[in-house]
């Protein structure tokens, strides 16, 4: 959890952000494979698809921070778009954990590092309507963010609830070592599941 404290505002949507990257990553903790890749709702969407399009956000924002203007958009970008959200048969969950902590510390970084008050141009998104590149200021980029993986992190949770009945917070409480108390359980997971 970010607890309150005074932060200027890129300190602030970095620790959000960072709270978001918690959870995620805390969402496939003590499931098998199998689990981690099950689709129990009524989408194609998993624990393991969500981390594996995390990682291609956290990519994303690491080469749109870097470059003056954002790449052009490759026609076959809907395409990886859609299959961000599934792992194929050569992937493993590990795969897609093991991407997701290489780029944490480089993603959160490089959001560091933004000056929220600098112009920018946000990329073309056609999938949303947008055809073409348009000016922004940097913390509306930022705030994309905390946006976008807090619905990804909240999706995490309901299918991981779907799943096993275990909620995100509780993992990421017991993943952080926080001891037994009236109001919390430790989660302990299986022998041979992810993270055990």
């Amino acid at each position: 959890m970010y607890p309150p404290t005074v932060h200027d505002e890129s300190e602030t949507l970095v620790a959000y952000v960072d709270q978001q990257l918690d959870a995620l990553r805390a969402a496939p903790y003590g499931l098998t494979e199998a689990q981690a890749r099950a689709t129990p709702c009524r989408s194609v969407l998993s624990v393991a698809g969500i981390l594996k399009h995390v990682v291609h956000v956290m990519r994303g924002a690491i080469e749109v921070l870097a470059a003056p203007e954002p790449p052009p958009l490759d026609p076959s970008a809907y395409a990886e778009y859609l299959a961000q959200f599934s792992l194929t048969d050569d992937e493993s969950v590990e795969d897609v954990l093991t991407a997701f902590d290489e780029l944490r510390p480089r993603y959160l970084a490089a959001l560091a590092a933004a000056d929220p008050g600098a112009e920018r141009l946000a990329p073309a998104a056609p999938w949303y309507g947008i055809h073409e590149a348009l000016p922004i200021h940097a913390r509306y980029y930022l705030g994309h963010q905390v946006e976008e993986l807090a619905r990804h992190a909240g999706h995490a949770d309901i299918i991981r609830e779907q799943v096993d009945g275990m909620a995100v917070p509780a993992l990421v409480m017991s993943m952080a070592g926080m001891p037994a108390n009236q109001f919390f359980e430790p989660y302990v997971p299986a022998e041979g599941t992810i993270g055990a």
